[in-house]
């Protein structure tokens, strides 16, 4: 597909069922991360703007939850099929705003498509029950009720996957919704919300704001139209404000960071193990919250497998999202490039083996060449903060009992990952490892109808399968003498 093929849009907000710029006509700059040129602004919502969401998402939720779930079910297939009709276009916004390469852009449109078509299907499957009573004369009734306007908080990183589960689950739960979508990634997410208004949902039941992030938040979550919140990033800052939900008892969804672990015993099939691997480390450049950040190989093949995957590493080529046969696009953000380079020169201050990468590509755009450590110490920062980037820590065991260890080490448990010839130890890993998500001998993460979600550090509450709507509904006792 060819760079000109479509003109990268300025983004506005959508309040009440209309784009519109923000009230004081504040507007924020868009990078092109591979190039660093200027591609267009975003409105920038401020105090007045949040209160019209606000009143627009109160009166949406009276109007949405009204509705059937049928009748949403409906609407949102719709929204799905759209999506997939425009995906083209919209993976090469994606690609232009966030920098990852356009079949990975056009993925994740994709999966995002089948994601609004599972909950959608859910909407009709909120099931209530009936209690047997203690009286002939009694009837007890258990429903599932939505619990009011949700605010939605989302990173850069997958600018469309982080709000679609987010919101459609608010919606097949019969919710309104405001999402504060990531400002450096404004277009794509516009563009997921112009599916479902032109679907049909009706004006307020969605509502889209970019601006200050803390402002934002801290003006959303207090205010008694809210009832739910749902944020996905870094964990100090979700610590932040499941705090500030919890003042006010707002329920509160947190898919927050990760440091994940990927064991590989001496049984497993190293070539399998590499190459699924070295796709999830190295996809989106790294800048996935599930991507695998610890290597721990078993002492008996430690040596095969960190050769054949720093070969596979060098082998990435790096470029323009939008060139064909790039692998990886440029980071994000120019601020993760230092970020990075601290990371790594931190680790090998305190002894680990650089075998391939730890630099900037060039002086124009944010590409960083793929990295892999070997033989970190445990005090290395990076063995203890989430890198968020394209580098690999690799470094061996001997025992189950210690990479389980080192496995739970940290206070963060996303995901897992893991590759072994033996059900007995697949069995032991997928109990004692202390992670939301545990994968062994493939990647079967994120995929609709499986939870997605974190413990300890990582947060709490499922974005996926058929947990996830739960969070958005309240259960309702209606007890009636006949």
């Amino acid at each position: 597909m060819a760079e000109t093929t479509f003109n990268y849009p300025d983004t506005q907000l959508l309040i009440d069922g209309h784009w519109r710029a923000g009230i004081q006509g504040k507007t924020i700059a868009v990078v092109d991360p591979a190039t660093e040129e200027t591609i267009g602004t975003v409105a920038h919502a401020t105090r007045e703007d949040l209160d019209a969401a606000l009143a627009a998402a109160a009166r949406g939720f009276g109007i949405w939850s009204a509705i059937s779930a049928f009748d949403r079910y409906k609407i949102m297939r719709k929204a799905a099929a759209l999506l997939n009709e425009r995906c083209d276009r919209i993976a090469w916004v994606m690609t232009r705003e966030q920098g990852k390469p356009l079949a990975e852009a056009l993925s994740e449109v994709v999966a995002a498509s089948a994601i609004i078509e599972w909950f959608a299907e859910e909407a009709r499957r909120t099931y209530g029950q009936i209690v047997p009573a203690r009286s002939s004369a009694v009837t007890q009734l258990v429903l599932k009720a939505p619990v009011g306007p949700v605010a939605a908080f989302t990173p850069w990183n997958f600018p469309i996957n982080q709000i679609v589960r987010k919101l459609s689950a608010a919606l097949a739960a019969g919710c309104s919704i405001i999402i504060k979508a990531p400002e450096e990634t404004p277009a794509s997410p516009a563009e997921l919300i112009r599916a479902f208004v032109d679907a049909g949902v009706p004006a307020g039941v969605i509502n889209l704001v970019y601006g200050i992030p803390a402002e934002i938040s801290e003006h959303l979550i207090p205010h008694p139209v809210i009832r739910k919140i749902s944020f996905t990033g870094s964990t100090p800052v979700g610590k932040h404000l499941a705090a500030l939900a919890g003042q006010y008892m707002k329920r509160a969804t947190m898919e927050l960071g990760g440091h994940a672990p990927a064991i590989v015993f001496d049984d497993a099939d190293i070539s399998r193990a590499v190459k699924v691997l070295a796709a999830s480390k190295f996809r989106n450049a790294g800048q996935v919250c599930v991507s695998p950040t610890r290597f721990l190989i078993q002492d008996g093949v430690f040596d095969q497998f960190l050769h054949s995957f720093t070969q596979t590493a060098k082998a990435i080529r790096v470029g323009s999202g939008l060139d064909e046969g790039t692998d990886m696009g440029p980071l994000a953000n120019e601020r993760r490039i230092p970020a990075l380079e601290n990371l790594i020169g931190d680790a090998v201050s305190r002894g680990a083996k650089l075998l391939t990468g730890g630099r900037r590509i060039g002086n124009k755009g944010y590409f960083f060449e793929p990295t892999v450590l070997a033989k970190v110490p445990l005090d290395a920062r990076i063995m203890n903060e989430e890198p968020f980037g394209p580098v690999a820590i690799v470094n061996p065991f001997s025992s189950i009992d210690g990479v389980i260890a080192e496995a739970n080490r940290l206070p963060f448990g996303l995901a897992s990952y893991a590759f072994t010839g033996s059900l007995a130890v697949a069995h032991q890993l997928g109990v004692r490892i202390e992670a939301g998500m545990t994968t062994i001998n493939h990647n079967g993460l994120a995929l609709p109808e499986v939870p997605f979600g974190g413990v300890k550090d990582s947060g709490y509450g499922s974005e996926g399968g058929s947990e996830a709507i739960e969070a958005y509904l309240v259960t309702k006792l209606v007890t009636q003498m006949n």
